[in-house]
């Protein structure tokens, strides 16, 4: 009976749910407690559950607080159907993970382990997911484990460490769900991975190991891949309920994605896409790390990484060091005061003497400050012979440039202005390439940097984190757009800063030029200190992030149909504002964050009533 009323909520949820449950990549900061996410919008989502009365349901799911960030650590689809799986098995919903890939859950689970020095013992029924590389996952990962066919639950054998069991399911329907119910009930089994071959995975945890174990895994997805989208959760969702779900035409768009990404970047290498931009990102790092264990498996690697940089980039490259005893992330000043082509310098030329390989991450503009350096010196800088301490040759740094602010910049072409440093270029296509309407990213080497190319495609696939078809069209119906959109976004960002130059003449303000703009750099994003005051170093910087909030509050109440407060950037509509130091920054060390208000702007909004508003804010503000 509970089962049957549980299918018709679900149906029920499905029919009349907000149409942004689907299409929405962004989270509102300002209905999101992001230390009980889930929590609270399943606590929520339960109580209308237990009302039994569907009568103004849809009005009642979008008062719901935001569900967890983007689609990568989870959003309400994701969470409905974790949800939906645990209540079936009896399990806490935080013991149900949902991924877009069907390997991250096994490399999520060995990850943990190796840190908390646990051995893992995989086991599979059928096979392993497609792409699993276990010599790779031993050799360039660290990863310790051992993997075992069985024929069914009465193959298994106590053990000491955990144990994983993998099965595929032909689909997700009330047949599938009765086996995971018994699986998941074995004591024997500490992890169940059930991978579909187009939807992803669900991950269910039965070990009591550790309390941190939950924690862990979801970072894992968090980080280096995303949750199941928000189109495969209600695929799942419709089968666990019985019914077809309306599924994505399958003609592939990749190759015309591909030749955009080309004919953008004046490029003509291998492009590769991703699930999100920490996905590529990851493949960029797994790749290049393991090109190093092939070619310099002596020395020491390090990841240099902008002390200020989107907290994901930070934590992401810190989280690969923790795992590798070999790999150090090297700290890079980059914005305010900070040189970015001398603090290069400096940290070069000490990795050179260290005989160390050197990985260079920088975003350019940089965020939020919005600044770009000396591109000539940046050039040189990078492509300068250094020596090691005993007088040879040093290892030439690889320059990962996150461009994601000016993807349509071409920093990559040949004669370009980096074609002769080893540099791979990517960019998060839930920004300007798919316009928020999806999460992909993409990445491009340069000619000096295509024999990289192909292990970072190995890992990429290796990791399932290849975007999927619904990213691909997203992308295809964008990209064409994109360089227009980007140059009337710019246009209303120019006048925006002009406007609030000329009414807050106190601001300061972070953003580019003209002539940086006339060199090509446009973003729609800048950045501004507001005016404070107060007796004390503390007593100011009080004011000035209240201040902050102020402006932001107005800002969505005022105008809600447009302004929001949310991270992202390059959206097809609207403004969106945020404060750095607690969204984008949320990893990096408390003394390089920036408590300062960033808005990004698009080409489709209404810019005289922001001014109108910003004067109000203005005018109550001035005593």
């Amino acid at each position: 009976m509970e089962q049957e009323r549980l299918q018709r909520f679900v149906q029920a949820v499905l029919d009349q749910m907000p149409a942004g449950w689907l299409s929405i990549t962004t989270h509102r900061l300002d209905k999101y407690n992001e230390e009980l996410a889930k929590v609270e919008f399943l606590d929520h989502l339960d109580e209308i559950y237990q009302r039994d009365d569907y009568s103004d349901l849809t009005a009642a799911l979008s008062r719901l607080p935001t569900a967890y960030d983007y689609i990568r650590l989870g959003h309400p689809l994701s969470c409905v159907l974790e949800w939906v799986i645990a209540k079936s098995c009896q399990i806490e919903h935080q013991r149900v993970i949902s991924f877009a890939s069907q390997t991250i859950p096994l490399m999520a689970i060995l990850r943990r382990n190796l840190l908390e020095n646990i051995n893992t013992r995989i086991l599979y029924i059928d096979t392993l997911p497609p792409d699993f590389d276990a010599e790779i996952l031993r050799e360039v990962y660290g990863y310790r484990f051992e993997v075992q066919q069985i024929n069914g639950l009465t193959d298994l054998t106590p053990d000491d460490g955990s144990t994983l069991l993998v099965s595929t399911v032909a689909d997700f329907d009330p047949v599938t769900l009765d086996i995971i119910k018994k699986q998941t009930a074995h004591s024997g089994i500490d992890y169940a991975v059930y991978l579909h071959d187009t939807l992803g995975s669900l991950l269910l945890i039965n070990t009591d190991q550790q309390s941190t174990a939950i924690a862990d895994i979801q970072h894992v997805r968090r980080r280096e891949t995303i949750a199941m989208t928000p189109l495969h959760s209600q695929t799942v969702l419709s089968s666990l309920v019985g019914k077809d779900s309306s599924t994505l035409d399958p003609t592939s768009v990749k190759s015309q994605v591909l030749d955009l990404v080309r004919e953008i970047t004046d490029t003509r290498g291998k492009v590769l896409v991703g699930s999100s931009g920490l996905s590529i990102q990851y493949a960029i790092l797994m790749g290049l790390i393991h090109s190093a264990h092939l070619t310099h498996s002596d020395k020491p690697i390090k990841i240099i990484v902008p002390t200020n940089c989107y907290g994901g980039t930070n934590d992401q490259s810190r989280r690969v060091a923790a795992c590798l005893p070999n790999v150090e992330v090297v700290d890079l000043a980059v914005d305010g005061d900070n040189d970015m082509v001398e603090s290069m310098e400096r940290v070069l030329t000490q990795i050179a003497h260290e005989d160390a390989i050197p990985y260079l991450i920088a975003e350019i503009p940089t965020n939020p400050r919005v600044q770009v350096p000396d591109l000539d010196a940046l050039r040189q800088t990078l492509s300068k012979v250094r020596m090691t301490a005993d007088g040879q040759p040093a290892v030439d740094p690889v320059f990962i440039l996150d461009q994601t602010f000016c993807p349509n910049v071409t920093f990559l072409e040949e004669g370009g202005l980096l074609s002769t440093v080893r540099t791979i270029a990517f960019a998060s296509g839930s920004k300007f390439p798919s316009g928020g309407r999806c999460t992909a990213g993409y990445c491009i080497g340069n000619r000096r940097a295509a024999d990289l190319m192909d292990l970072i495609e190995h890992h990429l696939t290796l990791c399932d984190n290849e975007a999927t078809d619904q990213q691909y069209a997203l992308l295809a119906s964008q990209l064409p757009s994109m360089n227009g959109r980007i140059a009337k976004a710019y246009r209303n960002t120019r006048d925006f800063v002009t406007y609030i130059q000329e009414v807050l003449p106190s601001a300061k303000i972070n953003f580019v030029t003209q002539a940086l703009a006339d060199q090509g750099f446009t973003p729609s994003v800048f950045s501004m200190d507001l005016p404070t005051k107060g007796n004390t170093d503390q007593e100011r910087e009080s004011y000035k992030r209240a201040l902050n909030l102020k402006l932001i509050n107005l800002m969505i109440t005022q105008i809600p149909h447009e302004s929001k407060f949310c991270v992202s950037y390059g959206q097809l509509k609207g403004c969106y504002w945020t404060i750095p130091a607690t969204s984008t920054q949320g990893t990096t060390k408390e003394g390089d964050k920036d408590y300062i208000v960033r808005a990004s702007l698009s080409p489709d909004m209404d810019l005289d009533l922001h001014k109108q508003v910003f004067l109000e804010f203005v005018e109550g503000i001035i005593e």
